[in-house]
């Protein structure tokens, strides 16, 4: 009899996984964007299908165990397949286009820049504010011999903007271990945002480009001071909502680590549904830099949304002119190549290939993300891979820029 109970049990609790996994799928497989033939937008399948050969060599090669790949044009999706498995340890599962993956550093133009624009066009922030209005700890930048800039009675003061084009002078990222040992294995946000702004500064504001994790983290303390909202939060009400992007969150609740793309193995165990970003994993998954979890169909609703400069489906996220400044290369530090959040001609951007116009923009993620989209063409490619898994030593960056290429040699018309 004991034993039958067990069994009840153990059958119950599989049959209810499954329910759950099956609606968890339903959702996931919910595109609001129609699909269509490549030729019906222009492009040609037997060159867009060249993709396939190069990303199944690159997995035999185990430069990543597996990947998603999507790739719209002019509103429809022409491309969304899935390639080799999701996971290696502790056992083999196969990829799947519905799977959710660590975005890392997307997180950053998706929800905390496109965030910080909001705040901009409902008037509560400008670009130009100072940082040191909302983070009073945030020291200037001091010269080697213990001088403020040459000529200058104060400091100059870093601005909002100059976190979002990463030149403010911060350090690319802090030691996570130093900051757990010296504030525990959770910090607040505010705590860490304190730590970062007394690390000294490398470069005066606006004279020198240094990608830093850093500054999107203040950002998002900005915006909790702002807003009294987190950054999670304020973006999922107020961007992931009112488009329907059901699958893109911070933190997946464990219904959902069915669907989450495991990263990089740790203790034996590996990473699922728990961010990679060591900082943003000290503020419990949460943070400006790193933390955002999505699909690649998810990512090709906002896509869409703002090669539409800012609406989709009747819901405006931004302005026109928001978008237009997020996208284009910010005049006052032009050198950077960087947008409002996006890349656009940075050392970073090799992702989109040589073959996109000056005008594409993209980012992408140290666990193996990457999104690039161009206006010119009305295209956005989505590559998803976990290269991270497991054990951090995955190669994707040659492969982004192949990828990016092929899509774009597939436009004809």
């Amino acid at each position: 009899m004991d034993r039958l109970k067990s069994l009840n049990k153990r059958f119950l609790k599989l049959s209810f996984r499954v329910l759950i996994l099956f609606l968890i799928l339903s959702l996931s497989l919910a595109q609001p964007l129609p699909k269509a033939k490549p030729e019906k937008v222009g492009m040609s399948s037997e060159r867009l299908n060249r993709v396939e050969a190069i990303i199944q060599e690159a997995i035999e090669r185990k430069d990543f165990p597996g990947a998603v790949l999507l790739v719209g044009r002019k509103g429809k999706i022409v491309f969304h397949r899935s390639f080799g498995e999701s996971q290696w340890i502790p056992e083999s599962r196969p990829m799947s286009t519905s799977m959710i993956f660590d975005l890392a550093s997307i997180t950053k133009p998706v929800a905390t820049a496109t965030s910080i624009m909001i705040l901009v066009e409902q008037g509560k922030i400008r670009l130009w504010d100072k940082v040191k209005d909302y983070i009073p700890e945030f020291k200037p930048y001091v010269s080697n011999v213990g001088q403020t800039l040459e000529g200058e009675s104060e400091p100059e003061d870093v601005r909002l903007w100059h976190l979002l084009t990463h030149t403010s002078g911060l350090p690319p990222y802090t030691d996570a271990e130093e900051v757990a040992q010296r504030f525990g294995d959770r910090v607040s946000t505010e705590t860490l945002v304190d730590h970062i702004a007394q690390l000294k500064k490398s470069d005066p504001p606006g004279k020198a480009f240094h990608y830093s994790c850093l500054g999107f983290i203040s950002l998002a303390y900005i915006i909790n001071k702002v807003t009294g909202q987190t950054v999670a939060e304020f973006a999922s009400e107020n961007i992931f909502v009112p488009l329907k992007m059901s699958q893109t969150f911070f933190v997946p609740s464990p219904e959902f680590h069915y669907l989450c793309v495991p990263t990089e193995v740790e203790d034996g165990k590996p990473l699922i549904g728990i961010v990679h970003d060591p900082l943003a994993r000290l503020q419990g998954g949460i943070s400006g830099n790193a933390g955002l979890f999505s699909t690649a169909g998810d990512l090709a609703i906002f896509a869409q949304m703002i090669l539409n400069k800012g609406e989709l489906m009747g819901k405006r996220i931004l302005g026109p002119l928001a978008v237009e400044r997020m996208t284009s290369v910010y005049p006052e530090v032009a050198f950077a190549g960087r947008g409002l959040g996006w890349d656009l001609d940075s050392s970073y951007s090799t992702n989109g290939g040589d073959l996109f116009g000056p005008d594409s923009f993209g980012h992408t993620g140290y666990t193996g993300t990457s999104i690039w989209i161009d206006p010119e063409t009305e295209t956005f490619v989505i590559f998803l891979t976990n290269r991270v898994h497991p054990s951090d030593e995955g190669s994707v960056v040659s492969m982004r820029s192949c990828v990016a290429n092929i899509v774009a040699s597939s436009i004809i018309e």
